[in-house]
């Protein structure tokens, strides 16, 4: 395997000083743009790539923003990356991903990975208890996706009027017989949606709601469908994401029930899998790319020691209708 170049190595290439070398990296000190070209010429003949932590060392900043998400599989989370990379690569900056998978275990490995880094900020999807191991990292956090702390910025969606969109759309329609698949309690957003779901419900005494709570992953099928074999009467399904809204109708094929005619389905979330089902999915749409690149800006304002006008950010969620609810 080929070593890694070097700044020695891109000093000699350039026929200049170790030290111009690092002017130019951390754009430090005079040098004319000739010798700066050189430079650079070298450091992309030699696929030179500068050590983050010891400019660092030097620029008194990593140019490192640490970002803890639950789960890269979940499209979801993928396209809250997206926002948030936009912007700090707007901004000069690099990211340090890490996803928990919702383990406090992993999130306290994390943190001493992101304290040895000297990351200059943190971009946090967690329901850590341990809010104080992210607070003594004494760096900038907004949380995202969930409120971590009432002293923390965070920017989230209006779970709870999603929860009220959707059972309203379903009341609409005419469904007496309702299931909530909900996620998990441990999640606020999940606990959020379904209470504006069911206290919306529960001015309607002739509909009958049913609630099951699933995991937000992709094998949730085998509950589903032993819920509806035994639940045959059921006419309306609120699912917490868009994936389970998916398994609920290829459940409903393999039952024989056809959707919107008997059964209609609404799900959270808006990703690319509510146009590719059969038939698609009407679903509460998250402003998720919006999300990420607020809560980006919202980090680089304290990073900069600017006033932030709002601490916690609550943006708006919306019906989309598709086949699914037709």
């Amino acid at each position: 395997m080929a070593n890694l170049a070097n700044i020695k190595d891109v000093a000699k290439l350039a026929n200049v000083s170790v030290a111009t070398v690092s002017r130019v990296i951390n754009s430090k000190g005079y040098v004319n743009e000739h010798t700066k070209e050189l430079v650079m010429k070298a450091i992309e003949e030699l696929n030179y790539v500068p050590n983050e932590i010891a400019r660092s060392l030097y620029r008194k900043s990593s140019k490192i923003i640490g970002i803890i998400i639950p789960d890269l599989k979940n499209e979801f989370f993928n396209d809250m990356i997206s926002g948030i990379e936009e912007v700090i690569l707007q901004h000069g900056y690099k990211t340090m991903l890490c996803t928990s998978r919702e383990s406090l275990d992993r999130e306290k490995e994390y943190l001493q990975i992101f304290s040895t880094n000297k990351i200059d900020g943190l971009i946090l999807c967690s329901n850590s208890p341990d809010i104080v191991s992210y607070i003594n990292l004494d760096i900038p956090i907004v949380g995202l996706d969930r409120i971590i702390s009432k002293d923390i910025p965070s920017v989230t969606a209006d779970n709870y009027m999603g929860g009220i969109l959707a059972a309203n759309r379903l009341i609409e329609a005419n469904c007496r017989k309702i299931v909530q698949f909900r996620g998990p309690q441990t999640l606020s957003p999940a606990n959020e949606r379904a209470n504006g779901f069911l206290q919306t419900l529960q001015r309607h005494p002739d509909i009958q709601v049913h609630t099951v709570e699933l995991e937000f992953t992709p094998d949730t099928n085998a509950e589903i469908y032993n819920f509806l074999v035994t639940h045959p009467e059921i006419d309306g399904i609120f699912a917490a994401s868009d994936i389970i809204a998916a398994n609920c109708i290829r459940c409903l094929k393999k039952l024989g029930r056809q959707v919107p005619q008997e059964i209609k389905i609404i799900g959270y979330d808006n990703i690319s899998i509510c146009e590719f089902t059969d038939p698609t999915i009407s679903t509460i749409a998250q402003p998720i790319v919006s999300m990420g690149e607020i809560a980006a800006e919202t980090l680089f304002k304290l990073i900069n020691n600017e006033p932030i006008e709002q601490r916690h950010i609550s943006l708006p969620v919306e019906l989309i209708e598709r086949e699914s609810t037709k």
